[in-house]
């Protein structure tokens, strides 16, 4: 991970724990590494729920419910198709905000001369909204793309973080009594731990 990356991870970090809000990741073309990178922050616990890594149409389809014919209408590597994992990972993730990714690191996709390799596409959402759409191009090897897309991603994402007034009621932590009041009924069920 480049000093650039880490810096803007970590400021991602810092104000994802001050606003209290959760973070998770469906990523194709990237499979599980802008995920990693964020768990290399400090107190990543605090506000990183996971990630999956859905390379496959099987996964992008069965569980993040995208369309196989979105999928054949506008390729796997598309901003549709990144907004739909993007949207289905809050099936799966019950997280604040949610940020998917797909794009061609190398060839044998849907490359064309308009979307050539290194076209990378990222999707962020925040309680159901959309915060960024991104279309970037990196030039180099694989490994100088995915560098470039997790840079890209966590830029975007401090930018919005800097630039937002929310934040999560719900804060980590409050005890069972303090979530009665929030949640009616709470004290009739079982915690789960």
């Amino acid at each position: 991970m480049s000093e650039k990356t880490s810096d803007y991870i970590s400021t991602c970090a810092e104000l994802l724990i001050a606003k209290g809000l959760t973070l998770a990741f469906a990523e194709s073309a990237t499979c599980g590494r802008i995920a990693a990178d964020f768990s290399l922050a400090s107190d990543a616990g605090k506000f990183l729920m996971g990630g999956l890594g859905c390379y496959n149409a099987f996964i992008k389809e069965n569980l993040l419910d995208v369309d196989p014919q979105l999928i054949k209408q506008f390729t796997p590597e598309s901003p549709e198709v990144t907004l739909a994992i993007t949207q289905g990972l809050g099936k799966l993730f019950q997280a604040d905000l949610l940020i998917g990714c797909t794009g061609l690191t190398c060839p044998g996709g849907s490359e064309t001369r308009d979307k050539p390799v290194g076209t990378m596409f990222i999707h962020g959402i925040h309680n159901g909204q959309t915060i960024f759409q991104d279309r970037s191009n990196y030039a180099g090897d694989q490994h100088d793309i995915i560098e470039g897309t997790i840079n890209r991603t966590a830029f975007l994402l401090q930018e919005y973080l800097k630039k937002s007034q929310v934040s999560n009621s719900f804060k980590v932590g409050k005890s069972l009594s303090e979530l009665d009041n929030i949640l009616p009924g709470a004290e009739n069920s079982l915690p789960c731990r």
